[in-house]
């Protein structure tokens, strides 16, 4: 449930801190008659994620199990690579999201409803995706006999509050930090979802050494007593993984990590209408 918990959480703040700036900027302009269609945008991006949630979900239960394990290998693939990127983007671009969305928003305005309705989509549909996407490969990977949408409501809903005390202005929310550690779990995650996706291409022959195992320790941590499952839930630990389950683990955590902790992105420039008064102000030689 934690795995779910932290991705509801994280994209869950994304997609409400872009909601929340996006309300914020058409009250504090005096267009406030705006915000019905960015509800509207909302609202779509919110039934395309469900959607395809459930179509994931039951499009896959009508599969022979080798065509089930070589769909949700390819897409524990697809989401990993996903994540990571949305990752690093939000490392880069969270200082500038504000400044981001109001000249996109203005644009928008400018050219209609439509526009705005198509801002709030685009900017809400890409979390919601990605998160049907990487709940679905998590649930796939860790094998949760509880429903998953707890986890990921409760997220969602710890985000939704945060998001609205953000928006109030009663809370100061270090997003810098915020999503240096939530990324830096997420990253964990993910290279168990990268390892278990692996497993599935392996059971679906499509990948070879499902039989060389590189360790067995299922005799000292059983994986269904309450320490394995904690393990298999948090970090998608598995007692019995392949050589290749276990390299690739490897070789996606520690660089991947460590580019995200040591790799200091670079300052976004100011924007040409940010300068300008600046220049206008130098003194004439």
């Amino acid at each position: 449930m934690f795995a779910n918990y932290l991705i509801g959480l994280r994209e869950g703040l994304e997609a409400a801190l872009v909601v929340s700036i996006l309300v914020a900027y058409l009250v504090k302009t005096g267009r406030g008659e705006k915000l019905p269609p960015v509800w509207v945008g909302v609202g779509a991006a919110v039934a395309l994620s469900f959607g395809f949630g459930a179509m994931l979900e039951f499009g896959s239960a009508e599969m022979t199990f080798e065509q089930q394990e070589a769909f949700g290998g390819s897409l524990s693939i697809i989401a990993v690579g996903l994540v990571t990127w949305m990752i690093f983007w939000m490392r880069r671009t969270a200082r500038h999201l504000k400044t981001d969305l109001h000249g996109k928003l203005d644009a928008a305005v400018a050219m209609g409803t439509g526009a705005v309705v198509l801002t709030a989509f685009l900017s809400v549909g890409r979390e919601g995706l990605e998160t049907a996407l990487f709940v679905w490969t998590t649930v796939r990977a860790t094998g949760e006999n509880t429903d998953p949408l707890t986890g990921v409501a409760l997220g969602l809903a710890t985000a939704v509050v945060l998001a609205y005390f953000f928006y109030k202005g009663a809370v100061k929310i270090n997003l810098a930090k915020f999503f240096t550690w939530t990324g830096g779990a997420l990253v964990v995650v993910a290279a168990g979802v990268l390892a278990y996706g692996v497993h599935d291409l392996q059971e679906a022959d499509w990948l070879p050494g499902i039989q060389n195992k590189a360790f067995d320790i299922s005799d000292t941590i059983e994986p269904t007593s309450w320490y394995g499952t904690l393990l298999k839930g948090i970090f998608n630990f598995q007692p019995d993984p392949t050589v290749m389950q276990v390299a690739v683990w490897a070789l996606y955590l520690v660089p991947v990590m460590a580019v995200f902790l040591f790799h200091k992105p670079k300052a976004k420039p100011a924007p040409a209408a940010a300068q300008q008064p600046a220049a206008e102000a130098a003194p004439q030689s």
